[in-house]
Parts: structure tokens; C-alpha cells; sequence
């Protein structure tokens, strides 16, 4: 990889701002610059913002572009440079953590490139508080979707797509950059509480395409964004939380009161989570999209608390599992990100952010998190059950006139 190469980020928002654009101020740092500690031009911009309090570090890794937008983090942090240094970090962290999942599908279903992570650049710019606007054009329209706050309670509201924007400017703003770039993109905004109208990244998404015996369960409803289709076909992972902490709870009960022979070891009980973490990878590796069947998601209380104290009287190996437990729940949580159909009740929500909710990989596959109401969730639950729904599954969702889903198992 060449190191001199600018990241399509950093890049773009240069030509912006060099054509006339309203781009914020902004430095663009390189891992060399990190390595060698030259730090002269981030400096000079610090002492210029140093009155902001706070600035915004967005990746820049000079292969960025190969994935989907979204796929690395920006992160909010103190104007000094310890604070970026630590928001650098965080980033890699995060890929390697948070978003492993993410980046090993999209090098397995994308052909996406294996990338060095320590090769992370950064852009850093002042932070601006404001509504969040991604603009760009399908087919001979553009659409805008908004992630919109409610300042007066300090609120996100949910985000929403909209072919017609606030304001005209941004109509004709978007055109016009479409235009100078030369190529299709989507383009990002933020824009203050004055509505002055920042744009703050820009990517060229011409390479995407965007073309446009039965056993089944009736359900309450489905929250989308996007609501071109009412039908969904999709390979199913059956998630039942709380069955996995009653094997826990049956291995380490074998452990202490010696009722399993062999007796059981705590490796045994780390196996039964490990394993099933690895189902999870597996099964995401597998199937580029996905629908979870969310039977159990949260574990309730007073399990999750049995499980983690049972084996009290050993604090070595109570600590042991009690770390397995904490980073299974990242691990699902990993897990249920990278899936674009959720299906489980009420209380649960997708937390869509800016890209997931209507970036352009969203156009041909948009999120779904179909429900049902949770006083009903006992009911529901064993009637999942004996409909006999089961990992490896196809499950279809049709959608009525009223919106209401119905589920298929195939």
C-alpha cells in the first residue's frame, strides 16, 4: 500500500473546499504523521479551535474507500492532543473489535481488502453541533435523510428519508457539487443551529448498484425507513439468550455439586460460551443477509445474576465467568448489527445512526425490525416454538396494507 496515498476523505473534502465549498476547517493526518510525531500543522490548528472545547476525529485509512461508509468511527473529542491521539486509538480499537465483524463480511461477500489498521489516518475538524443531512441522487432524484435533534429536550428523533429537504439550498447545493466532483456520491451535512449548511464528507458511491406449505405467524407490526417492498425473504438465526445461560447455569451447577461425571471444569462452562459465539461468526459468514428471530435477547435479571454468581465460593473462577459473560453481550451485540431483518418484541429497537439508517448500502436492503407487542411476548414466544422456527431456516415477511407483518417459515 502506498503511504503517500490520500484517503478518498480527506481528499474530496480538499477539492471542496478549494472549489468554494462551505467545508469546515480541518487538518488530515496520516499514520506516518502519528509514527514520526509530526504534529506541527495540528497544532497550529488547535490553537485556533482550542476555544471549541471539543473537535470531531473522522477515519481517514488511505483504503477507507473500499468499504461501506459507516464501517469505521468518528469520534467526539477534547481539542488537545492527547484527546486525538486517544481518538485515534479508540478507532483502531473499535475495528477491531465493534466492526471486525463487519469488515471480515465485507472482505468475504464484498471482496474487500485486507487492510492494516495501524495504517489509520484521521481527519479532524471542529465540532458542530447540529442536525445530521446525508444527500444523494437515485435514479433523477435526489433523497435526503435527516437525523434530526430535538435541542429543547435534548433528544435524537428518529431518522427520517425525505425526497423534498428543509431547505431548497440543499437541493441545489448537492447538484452542484455532484457536478463539480464529476461523479455520483453521497454527500454528508451538518448544519448549526443558525442553518448554515456545513458539508463535512463526501463519497463517490458510482460503483454501487442501486436497481431497484405454509406455517406462519401474524405479528404487530414493522418499523422501516425505506418502504418500497412488502416482502422479504431471509436465511434465519434463531437467538434464545436465555437458553444459553440455562446451559451455563447446568454446567457450573455440575461443577460445584458434582452431579455430571465426568465432573465438569470450568473450561466446560467458557466452552459452552465460546462455542456459541462462534455460531454466531460463523453464521454471519455465512449469509451476507441475515433475519434474527429474537425468541430471547435481553436475559432477564435474575438469571443473567445466577449466572454470573453461582460460582461465588471460587472468586477466580467467578471472575473468569463473569468476563466470558460481560463480553459475550459485545458479542452479540456485534452480531446483531450486521443483520438487516430484526424480529422480536416491542422494547427492543434497531439504534440506527446516520448510515445505517439510509446510507447508500441501505437503498437495496433497507433495515427492518418487525415486532410484536411485548405483554404479549409469553404467547408469542411459544408459539414460535411450536411453529418449530429454527437457525438455518428461510423465513419470508409479508407485509399487509395496514403494515402488518405475517411470518413465514419456508
Amino acid at each position: 500500500m502506498d503511504e503517500n496515498r490520500i484517503p478518498e476523505k480527506a481528499r474530496l473534502l480538499e477539492s471542496l473546499r478549494q472549489g468554494g465549498f462551505n467545508v469546515p476547517e480541518f487538518v488530515y493526518l496520516s499514520a506516518r504523521d502519528f509514527r514520526e510525531e509530526n504534529f506541527t500543522t495540528l497544532e497550529d490548528f488547535l490553537k485556533r479551535h482550542g476555544e471549541d472545547y471539543k473537535v470531531i476525529v473522522r477515519s481517514a485509512h488511505p483504503q477507507e474507500e473500499s468499504f461501506r461508509g459507516g464501517t469505521f468511527d468518528s469520534l467526539e473529542t477534547y481539542a488537545d492532543l492527547a484527546g486525538i491521539k486517544y481518538a485515534r486509538s479508540k478507532i483502531i480499537t473499535l475495528a477491531k473489535t465493534a466492526r471486525r465483524l463487519s469488515i471480515l463480511r465485507q472482505q468475504w461477500f464484498n471482496n474487500a481488502p485486507e487492510i492494516d489498521l495501524d495504517e489509520m489516518g484521521i481527519v479532524v475538524m471542529p465540532f458542530i453541533e447540529g442536525d445530521n443531512v446525508m444527500a444523494k441522487m437515485l435514479g433523477d432524484h435526489w433523497e435526503f435523510g435527516y437525523c434530526k435533534r430535538d435541542r429543547a429536550k435534548n433528544l435524537y428523533k428518529e431518522p427520517f428519508i425525505t425526497y423534498t429537504p428543509h431547505d431548497r439550498a440543499l437541493l441545489e447545493l448537492s447538484t452542484r457539487i455532484q457536478k463539480y466532483l464529476g461523479f455520483v456520491c453521497e454527500i454528508e451535512y451538518l448544519i448549526d443551529e443558525e442553518g448554515e449548511i456545513f458539508v463535512v464528507q463526501a463519497k463517490d458511491i458510482s460503483n454501487v448498484e442501486t436497481l431497484q406449505v405454509i406455517r406462519s405467524i401474524k405479528l404487530e407490526g414493522v418499523r422501516r425507513i425505506r418502504k418500497r417492498r412488502n416482502y422479504r425473504e431471509r436465511p434465519l438465526y434463531v437467538m434464545d439468550q436465555q437458553a444459553l445461560y440455562m446451559k451455563v447455569i447446568e454446567k457450573c451447577e455440575g461443577l460445584v455439586h458434582g452431579w455430571e461425571d465426568p465432573r465438569p471444569e470450568i473450561e466446560d462452562i467458557l466452552e459452552v460460551i465460546s462455542s456459541y459465539e462462534k455460531e454466531l461468526e460463523d453464521f454471519a459468514l455465512k449469509h451476507e443477509r441475515f433475519a434474527v428471530l429474537g425468541l430471547s435477547i435481553d436475559v432477564p435479571d435474575d438469571l443473567y445474576q445466577i449466572a454470573n454468581h453461582y460460582l461465588y465460593d471460587t472468586p477466580k473462577l467467578q471472575k473468569e465467568l463473569s468476563k466470558a459473560l460481560r463480553n459475550n453481550i459485545y458479542k452479540r451485540d456485534y452480531f446483531l448489527a450486521e443483520a438487516d431483518t430484526l424480529i422480536t418484541k416491542d422494547k427492543m429497537r434497531v439504534n440506527l445512526g446516520a448510515h445505517e439508517a439510509y446510507g447508500i448500502a441501505t437503498v437495496r436492503n433497507p433495515l427492518w425490525s418487525v415486532y410484536w407487542r411485548t405483554k404479549w411476548d409469553d404467547r408469542i414466544v411459544k408459539e414460535l416454538k411450536h411453529l418449530g422456527f429454527k437457525t438455518g431456516d428461510t423465513v419470508a415477511i409479508v407485509l399487509d396494507e395496514e403494515e402488518r407483518p405475517t411470518l413465514y417459515r419456508l
